[in-house]
């Protein structure tokens, strides 16, 4: 029986691990702050390991999700450590090309395979397991693999070589920002006309502008709530990432870079930690605190 150990507990990597616990893949967690992963592993009834190097020597197929680049390369190596020859290693942390790259050539030394597998989904699809997944690298590993990544995804595609499921992250990134751009602006403007906003999201919802982001943060954005969701600092982040990838391709991404600025100005204030639809602060600032 595959024995399959996930790192890194944050609001996606709960939900992913409680979602292969459910469907009975997962054996055991590891968490930085181990007193988060003995809790969830005692709630799920699976082990948590004290190191990412005493997972992968258990393991068979090892899942990361954490924030930073810096984050991936090292856990890769402490993972390379005890890592089983024949292993398959999917990071689903939102990173470079490069990173994956190069993490994909420290596994590649102990004969392990390394699937760059960034989803898309937020927290409300990593509970439900309902997260659409980008995979580069051997789509003989994704397919060995894929009942297991149907615990947590419901949309799986592999994209082409290690580095490939990144770039195309990347892509939704760019994509999101421009969206969280109009529909912020759009509502904005709405509720200076003095419009009655919840009709106004419904009907619009239901038209060629209708999207995931209007129907579902729509709402809270009108009731001045910004909870998470997707933290505006990561988006931040990635949106960094996505900058330094558009100048190796020499490609202008104006969209994105008027939202790292915004983006800038919100985490200044203190608002870093709230969902990206924060970004309707800055619309109307008059009316929000």
């Amino acid at each position: 029986m595959i024995s399959i150990g996930l790192i890194g507990l944050g609001a996606m990597g709960a939900g992913m691990a409680k979602n292969l616990a459910k469907a009975g893949f997962l054996a055991g967690v590891y968490n930085r702050t181990a007193c988060k992963a003995q809790s969830l592993a005692d709630e799920l009834g699976v082990v948590a390991f004290d190191t990412p190097s005493a997972l992968a020597a258990t393991c068979d197929v090892i899942f990361m999700c954490v924030s930073r680049d810096e984050d991936v390369l090292e856990m890769v190596t402490a993972v390379a450590q005890t890592v089983k020859s024949g292993a398959v290693v999917v990071d689903m942390s939102t990173v470079s090309s490069s990173t994956a790259q190069q993490a994909a050539a420290i596994l590649a030394e102990k004969q392990a395979q390394f699937l760059d597998a960034p989803v898309s989904g937020g927290v409300e699809g990593a509970k439900k397991g309902t997260l659409a997944m980008m995979v580069g690298g051997s789509n003989e590993a994704l397919e060995k693999i894929r009942p297991i990544l149907a615990a947590i995804a419901a949309r799986i595609l592999h994209m082409g070589p290690v580095g490939s499921g990144q770039a195309t992250k990347a892509v939704n990134q760019i994509m999101a920002a421009g969206i969280n751009q109009a529909v912020t602006e759009a509502l904005a403007f709405g509720k200076a006309q003095g419009l009655p906003m919840k009709k106004v999201i419904e009907v619009v919802s239901g038209g060629a502008a209708g999207n995931w982001f209007l129907e579902h943060r729509g709402p809270t954005m009108m009731q001045n709530t910004f909870a998470p969701g997707f933290k505006l600092a990561l988006h931040h982040k990635d949106l960094e990432i996505c900058r330094k990838m558009a100048e190796n391709a020499d490609i202008s991404i104006p969209l994105a870079e008027m939202t790292l600025l915004n983006y800038a100005q919100l985490m200044e204030q203190g608002f870093g930690d709230e969902d990206i639809s924060a970004l309707y602060r800055l619309k109307m600032p008059h009316k929000l605190s």
